[in-house]
C-alpha cells in the first residue's frame, strides 16, 4: 500500500457544508430557532459544547426518522468541496471529516464529496423515531483532534504533514494538533488562533495551501 503524503482533516457542518443539520433536524421538530441559538452559542465557545449538543439533541426527542431523508435533500454542498478533495487525492494526500454532527447524514454525503474516512456522533432511536439522546460518546473538541492523531497515525504521516479546516470553537483543538490551521468562514476566536484564515466560503481557495 502506498503510504499518504499528508492529510487534510475537515468540520462538517458549515464548513464540508453549508448547512448546520442540528438546525435542519431542529426544524423538523419545530423548534430551529431555539436550537440555533444555542448552536451559535457553542461555536462561538459560550458553552461547554457537549453539555450544549445533549440539550439541543433533547429538542429533536420525537422527530422521526424518516425525517433524514427531508434533511439530506436540504444539504448544500460548501463551493469548492469537491475541487478540493480532487485536488488532494492528486497530490496523494487523504482526506478526513470529523464532525459534532451526526453519522445519519454524514454516511450519506460524505463519499458523495471525496471524504475517505470520517467521524461524527450518532443519534439513539426507539421505534422510528429519535429519543433525544446521543447514542455513546460524544465527538468533541479533544475527539476532533484526537481524530486527526489517529488518522495520522495509521496512515504513517507525519503530524506536520496535516491540515485542519474549522469554522467554531469545537474545531480549536485539532486546528492546534496540525501543522497548519486554517480557520474558514470562521467565528473570531477561530480566526484568531489559526495559522491562516480564509473568508471566501470557497474551499477551493485551500488548494493552493496544499503540500
Amino acid at each position: 500500500m502506498t503510504t499518504a503524503r499528508f492529510l487534510v482533516v475537515l468540520d462538517a457542518d458549515s464548513t464540508l457544508i453549508r448547512n448546520e443539520v442540528i438546525e435542519l433536524l431542529a426544524d423538523e421538530a419545530g423548534r430551529g430557532a431555539e436550537v440555533q441559538a444555542a448552536t451559535e452559542a457553542a461555536m462561538r465557545g459560550e458553552v461547554d459544547f457537549a453539555t450544549s449538543l445533549r440539550s439541543r439533541v433533547e429538542a429533536l426527542a420525537g422527530v422521526p426518522t424518516s425525517s433524514f431523508e427531508r434533511v439530506l435533500s436540504r444539504i448544500e454542498p460548501t463551493p469548492g468541496v469537491r475541487d478540493l478533495t480532487a485536488a488532494v487525492h492528486a497530490r496523494g494526500g487523504v482526506v478526513g471529516v470529523v464532525s459534532g454532527g451526526f453519522l445519519e447524514i454524514l454516511d450519506h454525503i460524505a463519499p458523495t464529496l471525496g471524504v475517505d474516512r470520517w467521524r461524527a456522533n450518532r443519534l439513539a432511536v426507539s421505534d422510528g423515531a429519535l429519543t433525544g439522546f446521543v447514542d455513546g460518546e460524544i465527538v468533541d473538541a479533544e475527539a476532533k483532534a484526537s481524530s486527526l492523531r489517529e488518522w495520522a497515525d495509521e496512515l504513517g504521516i507525519d503530524p506536520r504533514a496535516t491540515i485542519a479546516i474549522g469554522d467554531g470553537a469545537n474545531d480549536l483543538k485539532m486546528m492546534a494538533a496540525a501543522g497548519l490551521g486554517i480557520a474558514f468562514n470562521a467565528k473570531p476566536a477561530v480566526r484568531a488562533a489559526a495559522s491562516i484564515v480564509i473568508g471566501p466560503q470557497d474551499l477551493s481557495e485551500v488548494i493552493a495551501l496544499l503540500p
